[in-house]
C-alpha cells in the first residue's frame, strides 16, 4: 500500500484552543495523519465531517450544546442512512474525563485517550484507527487486549516475571500512585478496567483477562466475568436460591457470583 494511502484524513475538535494546537502539534508527529481541519464544537464537526469525509477524529467528549458522544451517535446514524455509500469515519474520544469509556465503546469508537495526551499513546490509537480502515477485521493488536496500565511488579524468588503491586493511574493532569493493596474491587468496561479504591474509582486501559494474570492469586480473585474482588474486601457469601450465589462486601454491596467463578469462590470459604 503506498504512503498517500495509508494516511488517514483527520479532523481534531475540541472547544479548547490550546487543546486543539496541542493535538495539532502531536499528530504532526504521526507520518500516516493528515489533518485537513478543526472544529470547536460538536455542530460545526457535524458539517465538516459532511463537507470533508475525514477518514478519522480525534473527538473531545465535553463541548457546549452537541458533545462528544452525541457527534458519535450522529455520526453512526449518518452512517446506516447512507447505506454504505460515505464511508464512517472512525473515532477516537480526546478527553480529560474517564467516567465515558463504556458509552464510547457501546458507539464503536476505535480508542478512548486521556488527556493530558501522551504522543505515544495517542500514535497507538491512530494505529488501531488505520488497522480498521485497512480491513484487519480488529484493532491492531494482538493477544488478549490492550496493555497500557502503568503497573509496577514485583519479582518471585526464582527471579520470574511477578505479580503487580502497584498502578500508577492517569488523574486529571497528573499520574497517581496506587498501591495493589488499596484495590477493593475491579470492574470491566470493554477494553479499560475501573479500579474502585474506597468512593473513588480510576479508568486503565486493560483487558480484564490480561489484569487477572497480572494480579496476585492469594490477594485477588475473580468473581464474574466483568468483577475481581480483594479477598479480604469479601465478607461472606450469599445464596440467593435456584443457585445463585453473591458475594456481600465490606461497603454492605453485594456482586453476583459467575456460575463460572462459584466454585473457586466457594473454595475460598473452604466449601
Amino acid at each position: 500500500m503506498s504512503g498517500e494511502a495509508r494516511m488517514l484524513q483527520t479532523l481534531i475538535v475540541d472547544d479548547e484552543p490550546l487543546a486543539i494546537e496541542r493535538l495539532q502539534v502531536i499528530c504532526a508527529r504521526i507520518e500516516t495523519l493528515r489533518i485537513v481541519g478543526t472544529a470547536a464544537d460538536g455542530a460545526a464537526a457535524l458539517r465538516m465531517i459532511e463537507a470533508l469525509r475525514p477518514d478519522l477524529v480525534l473527538l473531545d467528549m465535553t463541548m457546549p450544546e452537541l458533545d462528544g458522544l452525541s457527534v458519535a451517535r450522529h455520526i453512526a446514524l449518518a452512517s446506516r442512512d447512507a447505506a454504505g455509500d460515505a464511508p464512517r469515519p472512525a473515532v477516537i474520544f480526546v478527553t480529560a474525563h474517564d467516567s465515558f469509556a463504556v458509552e464510547a465503546f457501546d458507539l464503536d469508537a476505535v480508542d478512548y485517550v486521556l488527556k493530558p495526551v501522551a504522543a505515544d499513546r495517542l500514535e497507538r490509537a491512530v494505529t488501531r484507527a488505520l488497522s480498521r480502515r485497512e480491513g484487519s477485521g480488529g484493532d491492531g493488536r494482538g493477544g488478549d487486549g490492550p496493555r497500557e496500565t502503568q503497573g509496577g511488579e514485583r519479582s518471585d524468588p526464582d527471579g520470574g516475571p511477578g505479580h503487580i503491586d502497584e498502578f500508577w493511574v492517569p488523574h486529571r493532569s497528573e499520574l497517581l500512585r496506587i498501591a495493589a493493596r488499596d484495590v477493593q474491587r475491579i470492574d470491566a468496561e470493554r477494553d479499560y478496567v475501573r479500579l474502585h479504591v474506597g468512593e473513588v474509582s480510576y479508568l486503565l486501559l486493560e483487558t480484564i483477562g490480561g489484569l487477572e494474570e497480572r494480579l496476585a492469586p492469594a490477594d485477588f480473585i475473580r468473581v464474574h466475568r466483568s468483577t475481581i474482588l480483594r479477598r479480604d474486601f469479601i465478607t461472606g457469601l450469599r445464596h440467593e436460591g435456584l443457585g445463585v450465589w453473591c458475594a456481600e462486601l465490606a461497603d454492605d454491596s453485594a456482586v453476583r457470583i459467575g456460575r463460572t467463578y462459584l466454585k473457586a469462590v466457594k473454595a475460598m470459604a473452604g466449601r
